[in-house]
């Protein structure tokens, strides 16, 4: 018969594992966060004569030498074709007035909707990439951007995810920047494999780093939402399910991209 008082101690431990992973876990979180938002960034275009000069297009997240970043080939794909010769930048800092940058693409990777851009100006924190190749189903992770752009200012957003799939994608990516049920069915004849998430994401979350609440590691970039009926019903009624492209992807764009050093 066990001991009461091991018994008592055993039975105060298992109550305490219970009860306070969560606690620490979110502390995890909590902690991350502020280490990996000075490397969020804004997506954007500038003309100066237009009322506001500046337009947001999407999120992105600063690797490698600290001068370079990643974001969706849609985000800023109506550059190319603008004609008001709209310059891309990217946006840094917080708050009402976001510092203002150039940018160029290095090289892009249109069939995985990856872009690798790079950007005037002293080096900005990075965040690492993990392996994307080991991310199971069932795997909490986090992302955080600009779920609404800059209405409410210049601040990013950070939302919580699970893995709740790994599954096939046929759509070209940069034409999917949100997905109906009749897209869905198509899913079946894809050439690769994307992250769909329990998670909510918004039209500016694209972009966004798809990274691991413990250690700040990237997995995956968000890209694209599931939309329940009209596109106008993003805002009001998110259906909850979103999807990220693997980061090892990411690795191919850098080397594409003559980064591999990163």
């Amino acid at each position: 018969m066990p001991n009461p008082v091991t018994h008592l101690i055993l039975q105060s431990f298992l109550v305490c594992l219970v009860f306070f992973q969560p606690v620490l876990c979110q502390a995890d979180l909590v902690k991350t966060i502020e280490q990996i938002k000075p490397a969020i960034i804004g997506i954007g275009s500038f003309y100066k004569l237009r009322s506001p000069p500046v337009n947001f297009l999407g999120t992105g997240f600063v690797i490698g030498d600290g001068q370079h970043a990643i974001t969706n080939t849609h985000v800023i794909s109506d550059l190319s074709g603008s004609k008001n010769k709209e310059s891309l930048i990217i946006m840094t800092g917080k708050g009402d007035k976001p510092e203002l940058r150039s940018a160029v693409v290095v090289a892009l990777d249109k069939e995985h909707d990856l872009a690798l851009l790079r950007f005037e100006g002293s080096s900005l924190p990075t965040m690492k990439l993990g392996n994307a190749n080991t991310v199971k189903e069932g795997k909490s992770l986090a992302f955080t951007g600009f779920p609404i752009g800059m209405v409410l200012g210049f601040y990013p957003v950070t939302h919580r995810a699970t893995i709740s799939s790994i599954t096939p994608v046929i759509l070209p990516a940069q034409n999917a920047r949100q997905l109906d049920a009749a897209k869905i069915r198509q899913l079946q004849k894809s050439a690769y494999t994307v992250f769909q998430l329990d998670g909510t994401a918004y039209p500016g979350n694209s972009g966004s780093p798809l990274y691991d609440p413990d250690t700040g590691e990237v997995y995956g970039v968000v890209n694209m939402v599931f939309v329940k009926g009209k596109k106008e019903s993003i805002l009001s009624d998110p259906s909850g399910i979103s999807y990220a492209i693997p980061g090892n992807y990411i690795v191919d764009l850098l080397k594409r991209g003559g980064q591999d050093n990163f």
